[in-house]
């Protein structure tokens, strides 16, 4: 039958390995799942015509066999009567529904042959679709579940990053205050080392700057007539 050939590849199929070819499985399960609807309902008509097509041959066969037997029945009847020319006619019938019976067995047995393969067929495409849509729950959940972890590994990578950032400012920070450290270092060394001389030229330079504002100091006592040296000089 056309519809066996058409469908033989439905027995030798393997779902589960047609799914673990899937590249994916969540988009093309469904599309898959469809197809395999489509060929369920096509299946279902066939092995309900070919079911039907095995129950005629065989009412066909059972009425040829009831016949058969009818026709034997006459030929004894006619047997007991002393008829003999009547019994041969209902054995002539017989023979030739024997021979036609033939044909309807060997059509039974190909019909019964058919329906048993087109019945396994759609059981086998049955259970692929029940198995088909339980691993469809199966796999949409664990995609579901890898959807979060996605999620999760860029939440963890932008928090990686910003910890990074933190780093480098520090680094960077850290940086800055030792190049300060550094040129205040620089400006204490660049300045020109005193030796032992100069440091006391500094002190009495400052001496005689306060010599200076006293002699001045007491010259002015002396013209406003305030300076005690001057009282004294003219008691004497």
């Amino acid at each position: 039958m056309a519809i066996l050939d058409r469908f033989s590849d439905i027995i030798s199929a393997n779902v589960n390995a047609i799914i673990d070819r899937m590249e994916n499985p969540e988009k093309m399960i469904d599309q898959y799942l469809r197809d395999m609807m489509d060929d369920l309902a096509e299946v279902k008509k066939n092995t309900a015509s070919v079911m039907a097509e095995e129950t005629r041959a065989k009412r066909l066969v059972d009425e040829n066999e009831a016949e058969v037997k009818k026709y034997e029945g006459y030929a004894k009847k006619a047997l007991e009567a002393g008829n003999d020319a009547d019994a041969r006619v209902f054995l002539s019938k017989k023979q030739e529904l024997e021979d036609t019976g033939t044909g309807l067995a060997n059509a039974y047995a190909k019909a019964h042959e058919n329906a048993s393969k087109m019945r396994k067929m759609h059981d086998k495409l049955a259970s692929d679709i029940n198995k088909l849509r339980n691993r469809r729950s199966m796999i949409k959940a664990q995609m579901s579940v890898a959807d979060t972890q996605e999620k999760l590994n860029k939440v963890d990578t932008s928090l990686g990053k910003s910890k990074g950032a933190m780093s480098n400012f520090e680094r960077m920070e850290e940086k800055a205050s030792r190049r300060l450290d550094e040129a205040n270092a620089m400006a204490e060394l660049n300045k020109e080392p005193k030796d032992s001389a100069q440091k006391l030229e500094e002190k009495y330079a400052a001496e005689t700057g306060s010599a200076a504002v006293e002699e001045e100091l007491e010259r002015m006592k002396q013209d406003m007539g305030l300076s005690k040296s001057k009282e004294t000089h003219d008691k004497n």
